[in-house]
């Protein structure tokens, strides 16, 4: 059932749709609709705030939600309602919406974008709780906390049945070093316990100014853990991050906590991994279904349930209230945008003249991103010809937002993505030369990582055709867009056929092959666009022919594609 709560100040009547621009110089108040349960402090901004007026109004959906939505220049929400594309299909006058949170899942942003309205998050708000909620689960596992109340609650006094292992001096792997895992990694060093982290977007120099200890790959750090924890989004990369393929590299006696994302570990397995003694503990406050009354691991020993609370603490819902008021309200009334989570600050001139660069840009970014799984160091990328005289800053930018897609607890675009970098040590430069080199414009970017290095170009054919026309300094020419297989092999006769008599023989259609090399004989890179995704066992058969040194997949958009904050 939807609640209405008007403040004492609305307006109840409807006023005529407003345009998409800011009300700053505008007479009439602006209005915010409030549409899921927000902490008293938030309200209490809402009613003191000069030229607002609000109203609360909870559990809408469909088109009572859609009507209402038009009637608003503002809304405020958290994970209860579900703003689709449907709740904002003909939308005239929102220009905001805000989530009192970090995740914006349950906002269509594709379709708000489009809608010219903003999408804004509150990033650091329950940074502190869900850190606080994650050590109270590791603690409450190596207690044995949860059980002993059971046991006391049923009249039974087994002090011998529940004993337990202290922390300290124990060992805790991080994947995933955003904000909450660096206050998680703090938190245990207090409690006097070794961390590794695993992070691929944070230089080791600043892991260990951190006090965390970095590892090249989480495979790495399976074995060497008595305590995991996980701090990512969830992306087809961490998807079932442990599985049945990942219970025998733990330490035997692990202990794993999830207060991240539901799915990240495969709680088939982690029930298997109990049953078999292999995982002496798991806690996880997050399911890959949400609510979750069901799992295979509730009711075995040495398990640690809870529904989905990391944020949840009085302290948690106050700072995201206050935070999400603050944001909607500066936007309304002064145009300032800040943690923007699906636009950036581009007028549509400068937009359309730099679109096909833009798109080169991020491409760039996701291959590079794709190539290596060790720490990242440092970006530098290098404009020529005609493009070093456009605004450059902005190409840079949507460069690392292609570099951090996917990889981050957060949300990254060209408004935040450099700063992301900056805050993990990564250092980025860029220069521009006027000179053409082989073509009217270009772009290199170069990464490197602790143990590697890589460089690709690209340019533009005709109007909109991203090309790649170098990679580690190998002249070639592939596409930028979907399914590509990149290989190193020797430069030996009979190679290019063998890999592709291998993607026949798996069912895999070869849309288009390019291959560079440094001399005749020599170290040779080929890249494949693939229709569909090759299977393990393709990979493998590749990886086993003798003059293959390497070969990885890196998954870039559909051509054409770009991300819904460039789409103008």
């Amino acid at each position: 059932m939807a609640v209405t709560e008007k403040s004492p100040r609305a307006n109840a009547s409807s006023k005529a749709p407003q345009s998409k621009s800011s009300n700053s110089n505008s007479t009439k108040m602006a209005r915010i609709i409030v549409l899921d349960t927000l902490a008293p402090e938030g309200l209490a901004m809402l009613e003191a705030a000069p030229g607002i007026e609000f109203e609360v109004r909870t559990g809408l959906k469909g088109d009572a939600l859609r009507q209402a939505l038009a009637e608003f220049d503002g809304a405020i929400c958290r994970s209860g309602v579900k703003i689709t594309a449907e709740a904002l299909e003909g939308n005239r006058r929102l220009k905001a919406v805000v989530r009192a949170g970090v995740g914006t899942d349950n906002i269509d942003k594709e379709a708000a974008t489009k809608q010219g309205i903003v999408v804004m998050n509150t990033p650091s708000g329950n940074t502190l709780s869900t850190a606080e909620h994650t050590i109270a689960l590791m603690l409450a596992l190596s207690r044995n906390i949860a059980p002993a109340h059971q046991s006391l609650r049923e009249g039974k006094w087994d002090r011998n049945k529940y004993m337990g292992t202290q922390v300290a001096g124990k060992t805790l792997g991080i994947v995933g070093l955003g904000r909450i895992g660096v206050a998680v990694a703090k938190r245990a060093r207090a409690l006097e316990m070794n961390v590794l982290g695993y992070d691929p977007f944070m230089s080791k120099e600043r892991a260990k100014e951190l006090g965390i200890e970095p590892v090249d790959t989480v495979e790495a750090m399976l074995p060497k853990v008595d305590y995991l924890t996980v701090h990512t989004p969830l992306t087809d990369e961490t998807r079932g991050l442990v599985g049945m393929a990942q219970l025998e590299k733990l330490k035997p006696g692990v202990r794993l906590i999830n207060a991240a994302r539901g799915g990240i570990y495969e709680e088939a397995a982690l029930a298997e991994g109990l049953k078999s003694g292999k995982i002496a503990g798991v806690a996880l406050d997050v399911y890959a279904t949400e609510p979750c009354t069901d799992s295979p691991l509730f009711g075995l020993s040495g398990v640690v349930c809870t529904p989905h609370l990391g944020a949840s603490t009085e302290e948690a819902q106050t700072q995201v209230a206050v935070e999400a008021v603050e944001l909607v309200v500066a936007y309304l009334t002064t145009g300032a945008i800040r943690h923007a989570v699906n636009v950036a600050s581009l007028d549509p001139q400068t937009l359309e003249s730099l679109r096909g660069y833009l798109d080169v840009a991020h491409r760039l970014g996701i291959l590079l991103a794709g190539m290596e799984t060790g720490a990242l160091k440092s970006c530098r990328i290098l404009y020529k010809g005609e493009i070093a005289e456009k605004e450059t800053k902005i190409l840079t930018a949507v460069f690392a937002a292609g570099l951090l897609q996917g990889a981050l607890d957060q949300e990254v675009n060209l408004v935040n993505a450099e700063v992301v970098l900056k805050q993990r040590g990564i250092k980025l430069t860029e220069e521009s030369r006027s000179e053409m080199g082989s073509f009217r414009s270009s772009m290199t970017a170069e990464v490197v990582y602790d143990h590697a290095q890589h460089k690709a170009a690209a340019t533009i054919f005709g109007q909109h055709m991203p090309r790649l026309v170098s990679l580690d300094d190998r002249r070639l020419e592939a596409y930028l867009d979907g399914r590509i297989l990149v290989f190193r092999h020797h430069d030996v006769p009979g190679i290019i056929g063998a890999v592709g008599t291998i993607f026949g023989k798996h069912g895999i259609n070869i849309a288009q092959m390019a291959v560079g090399r440094d001399a005749p004989g020599g170290e040779a890179v080929g890249v494949l666009n693939l229709d569909t995704e090759p299977s393990p066992e393709a990979l493998a058969d590749v990886r086993k022919l003798p003059a293959i040194t390497s070969a990885i997949v890196v998954r870039l958009p559909p051509a054409g594609q770009l991300p819904s904050w460039l789409q103008g």
